[in-house]
């Protein structure tokens, strides 16, 4: 067995006058986990695409098990036993389960074939999706599910994840960190693109940290501390959340929740009866499994649906950042300041000002810390923190008073999560409220005065514990146990 199974070698990339990768390496050994870490835009992504044969280095050298490549395609890769997840979903949202994972294959679909391995391999990883269900009629989690069997169908033995927990419950996370160890015994070898500090530390063998395109830091896991791991990504001066406390405000209502109920197309009841008040000067954390009803929650809240019974009672303007901000929340093909006019689309009753749209759209970039050239920059160049922070923006901006966010950080670095949450923290601080969903319970309770937990379409208020450091009043309402 060759002594590495990937190796990249002072890869040099450039976007234009973006400069992506300068002298990046990273060195894989085969059976192991192998996590790359560093902010968003530091170019994990893009150097994972290079060893993937999506890009092509601008210099630098490629070997797969020893010996020289250069990948013109996917399929290039994929033959050599190299395979891709991607963090921003691939599936066509037409298609079921199966036909997404067939497509690339040879000759007739054979449907009961492919649904079996479907099954089969995800019975195995734990990470089991409905074979014949439209990826479009699929929540995230299950998306993202049905994207890592694909890439486990087409008999990779090397794996690139890219942020594959982002969107996983914490046992769907356990179960996939199982499996992986399972591949590596096995001989395969795992790259693992993660923005989760702990979770590369507990999961991965070997460390690799990029930061502004150039490798800061490499080594065994086990050897390199959590801080030195912050430091090698952000420098000196990273940013820490500080535990907020516990308790309801005393200020004016604005979200009102009197009985609030949503049913689906199919009369599925998928948010029970749900009353519930969030004041002036709050940030209500939201908690829940997948499925388990704060999508619809939120949305209510947001104005994104309209209660089936009861009465939903919030200010005329709503700020939203949704989970999935490519598909609910820019346009990728239109510019900054093209996306920052789409947010008032709905009000327009004449032409649209875009003088005043790219004005306050250079608002966004100085505030918010957003990288790019400027205003007519096109949202797909820009990096997914940047985006985010760009959406945080914009509905921070157009909304002062009242902010829904759903997983915000998904999938973010250290930095730009930080920036995230200053704009949710922000809403309370200037006197509005905001309600806040996350996978993470730590970043909840960092930021919230108050926790409500959904379970199977119910909302419990979790009264906070004695101990700050006791989670298990929300680790029992999350599984129906109440506190």
């Amino acid at each position: 067995m060759s002594e590495l199974a990937l190796a990249l070698r002072d890869i040099h990339k450039r976007f234009g006058a973006t400069v992506a990768l300068e002298g990046a390496r990273c060195l894989v050994r085969p059976g192991t986990v192998h996590a790359l870490l560093g902010e968003n835009g530091a170019g994990k992504t893009t150097l994972m695409r290079i060893a993937f044969g999506m890009l092509h280095a601008d210099s630098g050298t490629l070997e797969r098990d020893g010996r020289a490549v250069r990948f013109g395609h996917e399929r290039d890769a994929i033959a050599a036993g190299v395979g891709m997840v991607h963090q921003h979903f691939m599936l066509i949202p037409a298609f079921t389960v199966a036909e997404n994972a067939a497509l690339g294959g040879r000759g007739h679909l054979d449907r009961a074939a492919t649904a079996e391995r479907i099954r089969r391999i995800g019975a195995s990883t734990g990470l089991a999706v409905d074979a014949d269900a439209r990826v479009r009629d699929l929540p995230v989690g299950a998306q993202q599910r049905a994207e890592i069997l694909r890439a486990l169908m087409q008999d990779a033995r090397l794996l690139i994840l890219d942020e594959p927990t982002a969107v996983l419950t914490p046992l769907e996370s356990d179960e996939l960190y199982g499996w992986m160890r399972r591949f590596t015994a096995s001989g395969g070898t795992i790259v693992l693109i993660t923005h989760k500090l702990r979770e590369a530390l507990a999961v991965a063998d070997e460390v690799t940290v990029l930061r502004r395109g150039r490798t800061m830091l490499e080594g065994r896991a086990d050897e390199i501390s959590e801080s030195a791991l912050v430091t090698a990504i952000v420098g000196e001066g990273a940013p820490r959340a500080e535990e907020a406390p516990r308790g309801r405000s005393s200020g004016a209502a604005v979200f009102t929740l009197d009985g609030a109920s949503w049913a689906d197309a199919q009369g599925v009841l998928r948010l029970s009866p749900t009353t519930l008040t969030v004041r002036a000067g709050e940030i209500l954390g939201v908690l829940g499994v997948e499925g388990a009803g704060q999508r619809e929650l939120l949305r209510l809240l947001a104005g994104r649906l309209s209660p089936t019974a009861g009465l939903v009672v919030r200010p005329d303007r709503v700020g939203f950042i949704p989970e999935d901000r490519l598909h609910d929340a820019v346009i990728p093909d239109f510019s900054l300041t093209e996306n920052h006019a789409l947010a008032e689309a709905s009000r327009l009753d004449r032409l649209v000002p875009w003088a005043r749209h790219a004005a306050a759209t250079s608002a966004i970039l100085e505030s918010y810390d957003v990288r790019t050239t400027g205003p007519a920059a096109i949202m797909a160049t820009l990096s997914g923190g940047n985006q985010q922070r760009f959406v945080a923006g914009r509905e921070r901006q157009r909304a002062p008073q009242a902010l829904v966010a759903e997983n915000p950080t998904r999938g973010l670095d250290v930095r730009a999560t930080a920036r995230v949450l200053d704009a949710v923290r922000d809403v309370a601080a200037q006197g509005g409220a905001a309600v806040v969903y996350s996978a993470d319970l730590d970043e909840i309770l960092a930021m919230t005065q108050r926790v409500v937990v959904c379970f199977g379409g119910r909302v419990t208020d979790v009264a906070p514990p004695l101990d700050p450091a006791d989670r298990s009043p929300y680790a029992r309402a999350l599984l129906g146990l109440g506190a």
